[in-house]
């Protein structure tokens, strides 16, 4: 940790001071030009949405398994990508300039093998020198064995069994889909499906890697297991493991059929047309192959739709090319559409309820998604992350949307066009409220989906199969909620949700953040919803996360944290400053009262020395979390309006004479 703090502050500025509104108002002003000009003409904004090397590679490895070509030029361009985003140390990190990883680095590494890069290549070599002085692919994770076993690189053996007789256990059964994630369930169903046909990629051009092994994988008698795995679980899960191994291929083949069937029969009642089974990329891929084993013609209207959900996440330039695990409109137009209503004026609040009519009618109203398993007696009326998604809608995108139509209604009730939303709230609020766990917490897809113990399973080594609650969703409830008129006396649901947080609250002061990067974003979120609840500002818990916020603040005025902060044992890590981070601990400490401090101050001045010519901030680095350790995000919006929240927000509270912030975030 000492490394990481002297890397930080060895490339910091001194620290800044003082800051003028008028500075303040002109890159509020910039920022939210710069904006607006980036909305479709419906009224939503999507940015990009990039992930590591692995969903490029895993794309131009789907397409050879099927003997499928991606349209011309395209493969030359994920190889300028792969290529740029080696690291230093020779292979590929999950973050930008992060740690090499063993899984993105074979995936990327087979990849450019497939498009035609020449092994002994310089960039090749070093990529292959860096697997091998590592142990070489058979440490590689799970998905990635799974992927290599596909293509005939590595023995089944190689892959943890997960049978397709799975389908039939009964709920009260130990495993069960329903006691999963939503991801994990839409990524393994058709996995089941595969993993018992056990198909061999067409590979027409006959790529392998081979010379990415120390030991012949045939060879190899113990894989890796989960780094989080504890005892009893290890042996207990390894035992029922090396027993299926051995047991597998003896199934009764009509139970295995009708397993199968019934594995598809679920995939297609959830494959969500051109958005794609989840809407999330692993998902995709798996369901295209899954109905090819199970026979399906390449030009079935099922496959062809997956398919083109698949290509819908390519995003193509002048001379690369890479592919987003998903994509954001619904988030990215909900938070857009809050910092340009913080911004204010007449095209910025105009641009904000456009954001938010495209928004209304995207509420799901009439299918009941997989979360009624646990909450079967709560109606829908959710929002979910992608363009659609209904049997997916999220917790956190709803509760985001209800507060930025709640604001909108609030700052401009008396306008003649403005939109009435309060039916969808009123929904909404019903479903969120509905989906509280056992706890107090809220998760972000399901409720009490916390069976731990599924964690240490052999096929789950990431450590992110199930979904339970987290800080930061729970925040966004709270912070909900309380904007549209409970308090703790009048509503049970937030009392026990701001005990939850409460509870949760780390010894340093901060709180854990799950889907984004990470005691700062969690800090942040929960901050918000405190202050929206009520809480004393001077309460020992505020005073704690005010003075931890303050302590982290980089010495050039800014705040960064590095993803090392999701270890086994989490804790923080410093990082270079970014400006997402830097906006999440500023609208954090204003949201406590805490404007006049000068940690503020000089954090608006780091915002504003940093913005750009073209109102917005340069940022590289991976503020955001897919699966802790495993698997992050960089939201190309997150740049773009939380900075533009940020120092809106401190120019309206310097101009008022109030600190008070009015709304949950």
């Amino acid at each position: 940790m000492r490394e990481a703090v002297n890397k930080v502050e060895a490339l910091q500025r001194p620290k800044t001071q003082d800051i003028s509104l008028e500075d303040v108002e002109r890159g509020v002003a910039t920022a939210t030009r710069a904006l607006t000009r980036l909305a479709h003409a419906d009224g939503h904004i999507c940015f990009e949405l990039e992930a590591d090397a692995t969903i490029p590679s895993e794309y131009i490895l789907f397409h050879q398994f099927r003997a499928t070509t991606p349209r011309p030029g395209l493969e030359a361009k994920i190889g300028n990508y792969l290529r740029r985003t080696q690291g230093k140390h020779g292979g590929w990190a999950l973050v930008h300039d992060g740690p090499f990883d063993i899984s993105a680095s074979v995936k990327a590494y087979f990849a450019l093998k497939m498009i035609g890069d020449d092994i002994e290549a310089p960039h090749m070599r070093r990529a292959r020198e860096a697997i091998l002085s590592r142990g070489g692919a058979a440490n590689a994770n799970v998905f990635t064995r799974f992927m290599l076993a596909l293509y005939g690189e590595v023995p089944w053996t190689a892959v943890p069994v997960m049978p397709v007789e799975v389908m039939f256990l009964p709920k009260w059964f130990p495993f069960h889909l329903d006691k999963v994630s939503y991801w994990a369930r839409c990524v393994m169903v058709p996995l089941f499906v595969l993993q018992a046909a056990k198909p061999r990629a067409l590979n027409p051009r006959g790529i392998g890697v081979q010379e990415l092994f120390v030991t012949p994988p045939e060879h190899v008698r113990s894989w890796p297991g989960s780094p989080h795995a504890t005892w009893p679980w290890t042996p207990i899960f390894g035992g029922i493991d090396k027993v299926l191994q051995k047991v597998e291929n003896f199934f009764p083949k009509r139970p295995r059929l009708r397993a199968k069937e019934k594995a598809v029969a679920w995939v297609s009642e959830r494959l969500n047309g051109e958005d794609g089974l989840g809407a999330i990329f692993p998902a995709m891929v798996n369901s295209v192959l899954m109905y090819e084993v199970m026979g399906y013609p390449a030009d079935h209207p099922q496959i062809r739709i997956a398919c083109e959900a698949i290509e819908k996440l390519v995003v193509e330039k002048d001379h690369e090319a890479y592919v987003q695990p998903c994509v954001s409109p619904v988030w990215d137009t909900a938070l857009a559409s809050h910092a340009l209503l913080e911004a204010g004026g007449a095209e910025a609040e105009r641009q904000a309820r456009d954001g938010l009519d495209w928004l209304k009618p995207r509420q799901v109203l009439d299918i009941v998604g997989d979360w009624a398993a646990a909450k079967p007696n709560v109606r829908p009326g959710g929002w979910a992350f992608q363009y659609a998604n209904a049997h997916y809608p999220d917790l956190d995108d709803t509760a985001v949307v209800v507060m930025a139509m709640n604001r909108a209604m609030r700052q401009h009730g008396l306008v003649a066009d403005m939109p009435d939303y309060s039916t969808s709230i009123a929904r909404a609020r019903e479903w969120v409220e509905g989906l509280q766990s056992k706890d107090g917490g809220w998760a972000a897809f399901d409720a009490d989906n916390n069976h731990m113990y599924l964690n240490h399973i052999p096929f789950s080594d990431h450590g992110a199969l199930l979904d339970p609650p987290t800080a930061d969703v729970t925040a966004r409830v709270v912070s909900m909620l309380s904007q549209l008129g409970e308090t703790r006396e009048t509503s049970q649901a937030l009392d026990r949700g701001v005990a939850y947080l409460l509870k949760e609250q780390e010894k340093d002061g901060s709180w854990y953040g799950r889907w984004g990067m990470n005691f700062i974003y969690g800090t942040w979120s929960v901050l918000c919803a405190l202050n929206a609840a009520g809480i004393d500002p001077d309460s020992p818990e505020i005073r704690r996360a005010v003075a931890w916020l303050i302590s982290i603040q980089n010495p050039d005025g800014g705040w960064g944290e590095d993803a090392s902060s999701y270890k086994i044992d989490p804790a923080f890590e410093p990082g270079y400053s970014t400006a997402s981070q830097t906006a999440w601990a500023l609208l954090a400490l204003m949201a406590v009262g805490a404007a006049d401090e000068p940690a503020v101050t000089r954090g608006i001045n780091y915002l504003a020395r940093t913005q750009g010519g073209d109102g917005f901030w340069n940022e590289e680095r991976y503020t955001a979390t897919g699966f802790p350790r495993v698997f992050y995000l960089r939201y190309h919006g997150y740049s773009k309006f939380f900075p533009l929240w940020a120092m809106a927000r401190y120019r309206n509270l310097k101009k008022s004479n109030s600190r008070q912030v009015a709304y949950g975030m």
